[in-house]
């Protein structure tokens, strides 16, 4: 048990704590508690690196493009039926690499994504479509996301009216109306990514796809799905 709480420890890059290494352990068949988990971290000198909380200034101003439909009403009952997206940025060594993903809230999967040098709307038209494409064309669909000009140019309100996907906004300012996606990037930024940031375009972008693949969302334990990774709890819906 104990090799399998520093391995579940060694995949997250020292991020994982007691109530996560307990979740996986579960998963794994161990019957575990916090407090077990963490007599396990003491007995291996592991240690979790997770960052303060920030605080964040709140505003109430809705979209004139889109209302907040969402409302963040983040616990979903289906598969392809509320999809959430953002951009983020990380440093490849001599410039900034945009991602942009596309995350179905049911089992908080990411299920389209994209890289680019700059933070424009074919970026995040490029993220959705793969989501589109890889998921079956899904219909009665809500894709929400915050007031980012590459979310409400009307490049990207006329792709949503071609797959024919309701558009819902975040209020200006309030980033806890999308805050799974945020948690994602912060998830990825803390257990995953080096602290300064990578050294070309091509590793940066190389590891920001095997986040994704390789352990967000086939490898990593989520909360919210009981401590199963987003394709497992996908799989057992």
């Amino acid at each position: 048990m104990l090799k399998k709480a520093i391995d579940i420890h060694s995949d997250s890059r020292g991020s994982a704590g007691a109530r996560t290494i307990a979740g996986q352990l579960n998963q794994l068949g161990e019957n575990v508690g916090r407090y077990k988990a963490a007599s396990l971290m003491r007995d291996a000198g592991l240690s979790s690196s997770q960052p303060r909380k920030h605080r964040y200034k709140v505003a109430n101003d809705e979209s004139k493009i889109a209302p907040n439909l969402l409302k963040r009403q983040f616990n979903v009952e289906a598969i392809n039926q509320v999809w959430c997206g953002d951009v983020t940025y990380v440093w490849s060594g001599t410039k900034w690499l945009y991602l942009a993903v596309v995350m179905d809230l049911y089992a908080r999967k990411i299920v389209g994504w994209a890289c680019s040098e700059s933070p424009n709307t074919d970026l995040t038209c490029a993220a959705l479509r793969m989501a589109f494409e890889q998921r079956g064309r899904p219909k009665n669909l809500i894709f929400h996301s915050d007031q980012g000009c590459h979310y409400s140019s009307l490049q990207y309100r006329q792709m949503l009216w071609k797959y024919q996907i309701t558009q819902s906004m975040s209020r200006r300012g309030n980033c806890w109306d999308n805050a799974v996606i945020e948690r994602f990037f912060r998830s990825f930024k803390t257990e995953w990514m080096p602290k300064y940031g990578y050294n070309s375009f091509k590793e940066a972008e190389f590891d920001c796809i095997n986040y994704i693949l390789k352990h967000y969302n086939t490898k990593r334990g989520h909360s919210y799905n009981n401590y199963m990774t987003p394709t497992a709890a996908e799989m057992a819906a």
